[in-house]
């Protein structure tokens, strides 16, 4: 039996309607492209940018020291006497593509009007310093404005109305005081509530995770109803970081804010784990070639996979482990204020301006 006109005409209309649905889920979806998208389409085009060597650039550093008003003295290794200045003369070069070099000006005018926030501890410090720094050489004579408090700090490039913000924290999840003393909670974030209202977001935990001792900032750990005086602190970190992962799914709109967490920052304290007669990274003075590092992974890389693999909300892992681990040289060692042998930070200028260049692409590719 053949159609009639008006049974045509249905046809096209539902036709048309379907297309129109599609069209209108189409702009829907693409309203929440978000930054773990962008680290597909890297992967799928053949792009890792976290897989790579470290190459001599002469064009580097992207800024001095002496010039960077921000920068901590027990990051500014130049002041304090380091001698060597190969460090500083290191790129990252991606195996299988370019890594964006960073524009300063470009960042700015993208993220005009806009709030960034680095979440953790003096690591975040350190990567909120170097990108303030990065900023302030591209735009060395704008206004800016500086503030330091216990635990909220900014910058604001104001000809731009872009702010920097470092929120202070150093297990995300929170410390309280008790009658029985201080008390780390795993399943409690009360500080998200200054992370609100972001534009970008970027964590970091885990070195004082492993604290012990005297350097140990809590008395007990609460896990649910359970109080006690120590646990596995690996099994914590995930306790505490899956905690971080529901305050992500609950808070954050992926169309208004997007973020990243920056992955497992290494030490160099025992040079045997890249097979050298050196006790630590004191005296190092250029990276490990070749781009694997001979002890592999550090164990929370793995607690950082399985929690992000949860989340239902984007999140981009900036992946810098392994290419910080390879960087044996960019310690301030003993050149930093005070004493010791730091092999936990990181000099500035130095790697974790890489950090923020590979931030920077993921914003811009």
């Amino acid at each position: 039996m053949g159609f009639g006109y008006k049974s045509i005409l249905t046809l096209f209309l539902q036709a048309l309607f379907f297309v129109s649905l599609s069209i209108q889920k189409a702009r829907t979806e693409q309203v929440y492209i978000n930054v773990s998208s962008v680290r597909s389409r890297e992967l799928a085009s053949g792009c890792n940018l976290f897989q790579g060597k470290w190459v001599v650039d002469s064009s580097y550093p992207l800024y001095e020291s002496s010039n960077c008003p921000f920068v901590d003295p027990e990051f500014d290794c130049q002041k304090h006497g380091r001698p060597d200045r190969d460090y500083l003369k290191y790129s990252w070069k991606p195996d299988s593509c370019d890594l964006p070099r960073f524009d300063g000006v470009d960042f700015l005018r993208r993220w005009s009007g806009k709030k960034i926030m680095f979440v953790g501890d003096s690591l975040s410090l350190n990567q909120w310093q170097s990108l303030s720094c990065m900023v302030h050489a591209s735009v060395p004579n704008a206004k800016t404005s500086y503030a330091r408090k216990d635990l909220l700090s900014s910058v604001t490039f104001e000809d731009y109305g872009v702010t920097l913000y470092l929120y202070h924290t150093t297990f995300l999840v929170d410390i309280v005081g008790e009658s029985v003393g201080r008390v780390l909670i795993l399943d409690s974030i009360q500080g998200g509530k200054s992370w609100n209202g972001m534009d970008v977001l970027i964590f970091n935990t885990w070195h004082w995770w492993t604290h012990k001792g005297k350097s140990q900032p809590w008395d007990y750990v609460q896990d649910g109803s359970s109080l006690m005086k120590d646990m596995n602190r690996l099994v914590a970190f995930e306790k505490g970081l899956t905690t971080w992962a529901r305050w992500v799914d609950e808070n954050i709109d992926p169309s208004k804010t997007k973020v990243f967490f920056q992955g497992i920052s290494p030490t160099h304290y025992q040079g045997k784990e890249w097979k050298s007669g050196s006790k630590n990274c004191k005296g190092e003075q250029i990276p490990l070639a070749g781009s694997t590092y001979p002890a592999g992974q550090p164990p929370a890389v793995s607690v950082v996979s399985r929690v992000l693999s949860t989340i239902k909300k984007p999140v981009y892992l900036l992946d810098i482990t392994t290419l910080s681990q390879l960087r044996k040289d960019a310690h301030p060692s003993a050149y930093g204020e005070g004493s010791g042998n730091d092999c936990s930070h990181w000099c500035l200028p130095g790697l974790p301006d890489t950090w923020n260049q590979l931030l920077y692409a993921a914003l811009v590719l």
